[in-house]
Order: structure tokens, then sequence, then C-alpha cells
């Protein structure tokens, strides 16, 4: 099972047991998450479009870290013109650990994950 959720504009694939970096959200590490704007979920054969997003589903998951992305470096220069600028820039990014994908009202089934999951 697996859905596509949209979360900052951007598009991210869930698995259950899986962490997935997401444009910063609110919270602090351990907070519960419901990210609600889901666009696809399959459960085998069955496979759910949203038009656009699929009604009463919602991915559940943990924050496990709040954190920047490496460092990226901004060069521009003009040659001949003596023109140079050097910038740098480090997004901000939440790892949620996914717990499940079920319908809005069902009771959780927790994920099967190992505490090595946590670490990574």
């Amino acid at each position: 099972m697996y859905a596509i959720f949209q979360s900052g504009g951007k598009q991210y694939e869930a698995k259950p047991g899986t962490v997935v970096k997401v444009e910063k959200i609110p919270g602090e590490i351990g907070d519960q998450v419901i990210l609600d704007q889901v666009l696809l979920t399959t459960d085998g054969d069955e496979v759910q479009v949203g038009q656009p997003m699929v009604q009463d589903v919602v991915v559940q998951g943990r924050i496990v870290e709040q954190n920047r992305h490496k460092k990226i470096v901004i060069f521009k220069h003009k040659r001949r013109k003596d023109y140079r600028k050097k910038q740098g820039h480090r997004q901000h990014y939440t790892a949620v650990l996914i717990e499940s994908i079920n319908k809005q009202g069902e009771e959780q089934t927790p994920a099967v994950y190992t505490e090595a999951d946590e670490t990574a």
C-alpha cells in the first residue's frame, strides 16, 4: 500500500514504515502529523485517483527530525566585467516517519519498522 500526497507545493510517495523529508512543517520531534492532501492511493490492485484530492484518506506520521539540507552554492559571474557574486542556501526540512495510510475515522494500524529506520 502506498499513497502520493502533496505538502509544501511538492508531491511525495508515502509507504508505511518509511521516512519522507518534506518542506518544513511546524511541530516538535515526536509530534503526530496528519497529511490530508492525498492525490492517489493504492492497495494491491485497487487504485483511487483524486480529482484533485482523494476524499477521506489521510497519511499519518510522526516527526523524527527538524533540520536543514546540505548547502548549495549559487555563483554568478559575467566574464570580462569584473562581476562575481557567491551566495549559499540551506533549505529547512522536516523528516516524517509514515505510520499508516487509512480513511479518516478508521482506527490507526501501526506500521512495522525497526529502530534502524529511525536513525537513517
